[in-house]
This record gives structure tokens, C-alpha cells and sequence, in this order.
């Protein structure tokens, strides 16, 4: 192949690159109602989820009040408690316990963002974040994930 044979080709791979640059610009304007519409509705589902699961450790736990969670910290829901205990040392004291599951808004990246605090005795337990972008994520894996949280920390809770 000659270089004007070449040159042509090149020429032609770089404008097939803008065509595709503009039509992929034209999905991305039309797609953004999508994308906002696929976050509120994995907002709705999630922090209704969420909800339903802590309530559930409530029910199992005593002690515990739930907390719901709305705003420009996300939405979603949390248990505490307040334990009046003698601790290590033989003094008595109080220790807080707390366990916050949230939902947080949509932002600039698109995608579909959780967190998860857990506190037991005063001592954090974890400080979790997951996310995936909104149009690839998956309502089922984020279940999954709360579900390994709320576990999680009920098993430590009980253990101590």
C-alpha cells in the first residue's frame, strides 16, 4: 500500500472519529434525564431497602432506635443506642453504638454511590463507601452489599 493510499485512510479513520465523537455527544444529552431518572429510582429502592433492614435489627436487637436519614447527606437510615456499662477498667460509663446506611446523591461521576458507617462501643467498626456508574450498576449487588454491612455488624455487636 502506497502512502497516498495511507494518507487517505488516515484521513477517512479521523473523520469517522469526530462523526462517532458528535453522535456519542447527541446519546450523552439525551441520556442525562436517564441517568438522573435511573439514580432517583436506585435512591427510592435502596433507601427503602435499607430501612426495611435495619428494622429488622431492630426487631432482633433491643435497644436500638432507627433514625431516618434525608438531604444533602443522602438518603437512607441509621440504629443507635446508648449502652450504661462498666468498662474494661471497672468504672462504669456509656458507650454509643451506631450503625448509618446511606444512599448519596447523584454527582458529576454518575454513578450510584453507598456508604456505610458502623460504631460499636466507641470503637468504629468500619467506614465503607461503594458505587458503580448508574447505567451499569445492578439493584441486586447493592442489596447484597447492605446486607453484608447489616450482618456484619450485628455479628460484631453480639460478640462483645
Amino acid at each position: 500500500m502506497d502512502f497516498e493510499n495511507k494518507l487517505e485512510e488516515a484521513i477517512q479513520r479521523g473523520q469517522n472519529r469526530n462523526t462517532a465523537k458528535a453522535n456519542a455527544q447527541k446519546q450523552s444529552e439525551l441520556s442525562k434525564e436517564d441517568v438522573r431518572n435511573s439514580h432517583n429510582d436506585f435512591r427510592l429502592n435502596l433507601s427503602d431497602y435499607i430501612e426495611s433492614c435495619l428494622k429488622k435489627l431492630e426487631n432482633h436487637i433491643p435497644g436500638f432506635e432507627y433514625d431516618i436519614i434525608y438531604g444533602s447527606k443522602g438518603w437512607g437510615g441509621a440504629l443507635s443506642r446508648v449502652d450504661i456499662d462498666r468498662g474494661p477498667d471497672g468504672k462504669a460509663g456509656s458507650f454509643f453504638s451506631r450503625i448509618e446506611i446511606t444512599v448519596r446523591p447523584q454527582n458529576e461521576f454518575n454513578v450510584v454511590n453507598i456508604v456505610g458507617k458502623g460504631t460499636i462501643r466507641d470503637k468504629e467498626l468500619f467506614a465503607w463507601n461503594h458505587f458503580e456508574a448508574i447505567l451499569e450498576a445492578k439493584q441486586e449487588a447493592f442489596e447484597q452489599m447492605i446486607d453484608n454491612w447489616i450482618l456484619q455488624f450485628a455479628e460484631q455487636f453480639s460478640a462483645r
